[in-house]
């Protein structure tokens, strides 16, 4: 058994209203070791999402409304936390309307987060990042590890590598802080994307880039709050990035017909295949998404083509010894999962 500290008095969330963060949140309400819970949302809309969760609960839950990147905002969401407090720090952008708004939110937000947070002495910070930094696998027998350089995919890439290196500066100055790198993540509280997703699968429209023998580590939300969990209370993640993911990377082709056999099951009906593009068309999109991100603008749709012909896989070794870490759900059963949470929803499929 890994050694772990208990829970801390507060627990600072920020990004609370995210699909990661409303997930963690679901999580920590129920934890009865939880106390108290103060969260970071980005206006009041965000905080409307949040409140009925901790209002719902046992905990003292309060919210604080604001830019991650306004040191009077992150000041505000310190007063009073004291130093029995750990941050987990899951705001940020993924897909923007300007390539600027990935700098002020994912980079220059987690600065913000890491001097505040160092100036108010607490005891763990989590940063929440991703495989961006580090690119696309150069080979498909390759993977990621622990100690992978940096190698950034474009903008967002490069915001979050300034992110977890504004972390690690802080580290050395003294701040005990972690880094979570989860890939692709699916499950409950997805956005409208991951919808989008489902319907193109069960159109037989999700494209699929040359062969689709392209591999993909994934995980499913739960094992990811888990692992970022696991990464707040085990004492010896101090200073060290992590990966978290399934237990195994898949192969384009697996993912779609995965999904596909999963909507059969939940009553949906599915067109087989999906929509077969050769390989230059990922390259052709890579191009065109790098030249358009040069004027600032940004695509979301040519973005996620262009990583499609590209494999992005990583190795859960260091996770599963130094943090003790297990992925709990694979593809098949986190997919779903997500697909009846759309459901109870009343989302279409």
């Amino acid at each position: 058994m890994t050694d772990r500290w208990a829970p801390p008095s507060t627990t600072v969330v920020t990004g609370a209203a995210g699909w990661l963060g409303r997930a963690l949140l679901h999580r920590l309400v129920t934890d009865p070791a939880r106390h108290r819970i103060r969260v970071l949302v980005r206006d009041e809309t965000e905080a409307g999402d949040v409140r009925p969760v901790l209002d719902a609960s046992n905990v003292r839950g309060s919210i604080v409304v604001g830019d991650v990147a306004d040191r009077a905002t992150v000041d505000r969401l310190f007063d009073g936390v004291g130093a029995d407090c750990d941050v987990i720090h899951t705001a940020g952008i993924i897909h923007p309307r300007r390539i600027h708004e990935l700098f002020d939110v994912n980079a220059t937000g987690t600065r913000t987060m890491v001097a505040a947070a160092h100036a108010a002495r607490i005891r763990r910070f989590v940063h929440v990042s991703s495989n961006s930094p580090f690119g696309t696998n150069p080979d498909p027998g390759e993977r990621f590890r622990a100690d992978e350089p940096y190698h950034p995919y474009f903008a967002y890439g490069r915001s979050k590598m300034e992110g977890e290196l504004a972390v690690f500066e802080a580290v050395a100055g003294g701040l005990d802080a972690s880094v979570v790198r989860p890939p692709w993540f699916y499950g409950p509280f997805q956005p409208p994307r991951q919808t989008t997703f489902f319907r193109m699968v069960r159109a037989g429209k999700f494209p699929i880039i040359g062969g689709g023998q392209q591999l993909r580590s994934m995980v499913y939300v739960d094992n990811l709050v888990d692992g970022v969990l696991l990464a707040e209370l085990v004492p010896q993640a101090h200073g060290r990035g992590y990966w978290i993911a399934d237990a195994r990377p898949y192969h384009v082709t697996e993912i779609v017909e995965t999904v596909g056999r999963a909507l059969r099951v939940e009553g949906f009906s599915v067109k087989d295949g999906g929509l077969r593009l050769p390989a230059i068309a990922g390259r052709i999109a890579q191009v065109a998404d790098g030249l358009i991100q040069r004027t600032g603008r940004y695509q979301q749709q040519l973005h996620v083509l262009g990583e499609m012909g590209t494999t992005i896989a990583c190795d859960i070794s260091a996770s599963r010894f130094d943090l003790g870490y297990e992925p709990r759900v694979e593809l098949y059963e986190g997919m779903r999962r997500s697909i009846r949470w759309c459901v109870e929803q009343g989302l279409e499929l």
